[in-house]
This record gives C-alpha cells, sequence and structure tokens, in this order.
C-alpha cells in the first residue's frame, strides 16, 4: 500500500485534533493479569449475544481440531448476554443464542463484572454500537485486551470516546470489520495493483435510525475501501436514492474512492481497485476466521494490527457521508466533524475516567 503524505498545513490539523482527542499514533501495549492468565489456555469472554457473530467465534476457538492452530491457543468460557434491548432486530435473537451458547458448554453469566473475573481477553460483540462505550469501560478498567467489533460506536464521538477510554486506561484494543481481511483487499493493500490511484468498494447498506446511517451495516464497504485506500481522506460527498446510499471521498493528494451502499437488488460484497500497475477486483466476502486469526495474534501480543487514526478516520468518513446528506450532498471536511466529535467525547467520558492504575 502507498501512504501520501497530507500537506503540512492540513497533516498538522488532523494531528492536532487527533492528539486533542487522546490518541496516540501507537497505540498502548500492556500485559495481561498474571493472577488470571493461564500458562496454557487464554479464556475469552463475549459480551452480547445478539449477533451470529458470537456463536461464530465460539464454534472457530472452541473447535478441537481447528484448521489453524492458532486457535488451540484459547477457549472461550463465558458470555453475558445483553445485548441490544432496544433493536428488535437484535434483541429478538438473544434468548436463541443464549441457549445454543450455553448448550456448546460456555458460561452465561449476569453481568460484565462477573464475565470479566473470569477471563483475560474479550470480544465486545453487541450488535448496538449504542452500548460499546458503557460496557468498553469496565473492560478498560479491569485492564483486558479487547477486541470490539463493529460498528466500534454509533456515531463518530461515541468512537472517539472509546479510543481514549482504551489509551487512558492503557488497554489494549482494536476495531474491525471483517471485510478489511479478505485476500483480495489485503493483496491489494500489499502492492498486487502497485500505488492505488482509486478504489471503489461496494456492500450492503441496511439502515437503523439509532445509528449514524453508514455505521449500521456500510461499515463493511467502507472499511474495505480504506483498506485499499489508506488514509488521508478530506472531504465526503453523499448522495442518496432509494436504491442506495453513495459516499465520494477525496484524498489528500487527488485521489478518488467510492463506497456504494446497496439496498435495492442483488446484494454482495467487493469492489474495484485502480493502480499505477494494474486494474484488481476486491473479491467476495472471505467468512469470519481470516479476521479471527488477527484478533488471535493481537490477544497473545496486546499489539492491535490497526492503527487508531485509520479506524477513526473510516468512521470519520462515514460522519462526513451523513452530514453531507443533511447538508444537500456539499462536501464535508473530516477534520470538520472530527473537531466536532472529540468536543462531544469530552462531555461523553466527563466523570468516567477513573485515574489510570500506575
Amino acid at each position: 500500500m502507498h501512504w501520501t503524505p497530507l500537506s503540512f498545513a492540513r497533516f498538522t490539523s488532523l494531528v492536532c485534533l487527533f492528539a486533542w482527542s487522546g490518541l496516540s499514533l501507537f497505540a498502548p501495549t500492556v500485559l495481561a493479569d498474571e493472577s488470571t492468565s493461564s500458562p496454557e489456555v487464554v479464556r475469552l469472554g463475549i459480551i452480547g449475544l445478539d449477533t451470529s457473530h458470537s456463536p461464530a467465534i465460539i464454534k472457530i476457538f472452541n473447535n478441537p481440531n481447528p484448521e489453524n492452530e492458532i486457535f488451540n491457543d484459547f477457549r472461550v468460557v463465558a458470555a453475558y448476554p445483553y445485548g441490544s434491548r432496544t433493536i428488535e432486530s437484535s434483541s429478538s435473537r438473544i434468548p436463541a443464542i443464549t441457549e445454543s451458547v450455553e448448550k456448546e458448554g460456555v458460561k452465561i453469566v449476569d453481568s460484565i463484572d462477573e464475565l470479566l473475573s473470569q477471563v483475560d481477553c474479550v470480544f465486545l460483540e453487541t450488535n448496538d454500537g449504542q452500548l460499546h462505550l458503557e460496557q468498553a469501560l469496565p473492560v478498560f478498567r479491569a485492564s483486558k485486551p479487547v477486541f470490539i467489533d463493529k460498528p466500534t460506536g454509533s456515531n463518530l464521538a461515541e468512537t472517539v470516546a472509546i479510543f481514549r477510554a482504551a489509551e487512558h486506561y492503557q488497554v489494549p484494543m482494536f476495531s474491525a470489520s471483517s471485510l478489511r481481511y479478505t485476500e483480495g483487499a489485503q493483496a491489494i493493500r500489499n502492492g498486487k495493483v502497485g500505488r492505488v490511484i482509486g478504489c471503489s468498494a461496494y456492500s450492503p447498506c441496511s439502515l437503523e435510525p439509532s445509528h449514524v446511517d453508514l455505521f449500521w451495516y456500510g461499515i463493511h464497504g467502507v472499511e474495505t475501501l480504506f483498506t485499499c485506500m489508506g488514509t488521508g481522506c478530506q472531504t465526503v460527498r453523499h448522495t442518496e436514492t432509494d436504491s442506495c446510499q453513495l459516499a465520494v471521498g477525496q484524498w489528500d493528494d487527488g485521489r478518488i474512492g467510492t463506497f456504494r451502499g446497496i439496498q435495492i437488488g442483488q446484494r454482495g460484497y467487493g469492489g474495484t481497485a485502480f493502480g499505477d500497475k494494474g486494474i484488481a477486483e476486491i473479491g467476495p466476502y472471505s467468512g469470519y476466521e481470516p479476521l479471527f486469526v488477527q484478533v488471535a495474534e493481537f490477544f497473545h501480543s496486546h499489539e492491535p494490527p490497526i492503527d487508531a487514526q485509520e479506524t477513526i478516520e473510516i468512521y470519520a468518513f462515514m460522519q462526513a457521508a451523513f452530514a453531507s446528506k443533511q447538508a444537500g450532498g456539499d462536501p464535508v471536511a473530516i477534520a470538520d466533524v472530527v473537531q466536532e466529535a472529540t468536543a462531544e467525547a469530552d462531555r461523553l467520558l466527563a466523570g468516567k475516567l477513573d485515574e489510570a492504575s500506575e
């Protein structure tokens, strides 16, 4: 992947904004609490049984004969079911998923605190991003490394607040869509078409009124776009029709990246990357396992595979697209939505951060 630096003025502006939000260029690294860690098996806990992702985690990590031996080092031992209580499409899943998880030998607990007392690392899987900040804070206070499934938050301010809280408590975390780790997207990121000079990505894009439009499901295609393009997006224009959500981003060096959120017709995942040495299709979805390999390596190393800034910019792109839609399709600057979100993140975190332990 070719990374083009921002102009000095724009670079300084963005760095100042990210610095103000409390995000470092390098994610924190801490050691797990030795008193709760097994030397043989890392105990995993799941928060949120309102998504199909949770049973998939158990199926892969608790498989006695996994295809990838890294999963032998882990076992999901406990789960807290909630989970959305207000989004019917998610909350209605909880009873059946809870029952199936319990049949797999995973202990169902009554609280996040109870879960944290029994595990070394955490999957925060709650489908409702509105709950992620509230649920992540006790995980950070307990110094448990955590993977937060998409969306990181229901809006950019919540997302920034979560990263700031992780930084405050010096707890390693990362968040990503599984579409980041498709074989095609990773090949393009690693130079398959040379320098990427443009990309068009697509995915299904159902909307949830409690979330910024693209956060709920468009995140899959937007993360694909950024996996191929890298950071440096400056402005976003958004167009909405009955059939799709279309977001067009302009990068600092003039490159153009687009996301098409499919709402009517045949649905799928993919796109095309345009490079100085070739053109390549991104290819289809590869399932959960490539992401879970990355999570397993993260739980061992405590080193996030994605810089916080890249994830923040992905969500800033989606927030800017929403702002553009509200402005009738006018371009919206990434820097502007980040600045607004950091101010709101301050309000969200007011009085909620304990002093970090020495």
